[in-house]
């Protein structure tokens, strides 16, 4: 049974999220002690988190900051503070997608679980992809070559993930958006191609030249 963490000040809506996600066969809970989130976020172990930005004490940028310092577990930010600038600093320091306030149950508990199924379903049924002898562990999302292992952002090890899983294929710039920020509300394409040159030049330093190859108009390929 995969467990989901509410970090959500306001008891009626913390309250009324776990049990729904009872009854979608999931187990919830939510902060008691706004003071040392960490603490029950440990005890706790989640697959996935669901996180206000507005708390006690300190805001949910701050706690998802330390939980990304510690686990990779997919955050999903709840919140009325839907401007564009909260969505993308959201997004920036490390959550996963952007639910606005106030939302239906049911789309929410949809969202959770297509969330847990591209999380975990797929990284236990394709724990490796392997190409020129670099090979991605979708298990803990590195990157070895040659015995080193080379360190990905969250945004590079997606993007590459997405090329690797369609090797031969052109992949658009607008589907590596999409997988990047699941939402094309506030994508901005600079972010893409920075992410893009940042990853070839990880790749090259580690001996890995022309890896992704630009289809000018079209997109990007892995080719054999």
């Amino acid at each position: 049974m995969y467990r989901i963490l509410i970090i959500e000040d306001d008891r009626g809506i913390a309250e009324a999220i776990k049990e729904q996600a009872g009854m979608w066969g999931l187990d919830a809970e939510y902060i008691k002690n706004f003071r040392n989130v960490m603490a029950e976020f440990s005890a706790f172990d989640p697959h996935l988190v669901l996180l206000d930005i507005s708390l006690p004490f300190f805001n949910g940028y701050h706690w998802c900051s330390e939980i990304r310092r510690v686990s990779k577990v997919p955050i999903i930010f709840i919140s009325s503070a839907s401007d564009n600038m909260n969505i993308v600093m959201a997004m920036n320091m490390g959550g996963d997608d952007f639910i606005t306030k106030p939302f239906d149950q049911s789309v929410l508990m949809a969202k959770v679980q297509a969330m847990l199924r591209r999380t975990y379903d797929f990284a236990q049924a394709v724990p490796v992809l392997e190409h020129r002898g670099a090979i991605l562990h979708t298990g803990d999302n590195t990157l070895t070559y040659q015995g080193e292992k080379i360190s990905l952002t969250k945004n590079e090890y997606k993007i590459l993930l997405t090329l690797m899983e369609h090797k031969e294929k052109v992949v658009s710039r607008e589907k590596l958006m999409e997988v990047l920020w699941d939402s094309d509300s506030f994508v901005d394409e600079n972010t893409l191609t920075v992410n893009v040159g940042r990853l070839r030049k990880k790749l090259e330093a580690a001996g890995l030249m022309d890896f992704i190859t630009t289809k000018f108009g079209a997109g990007y390929i892995i080719k054999d």
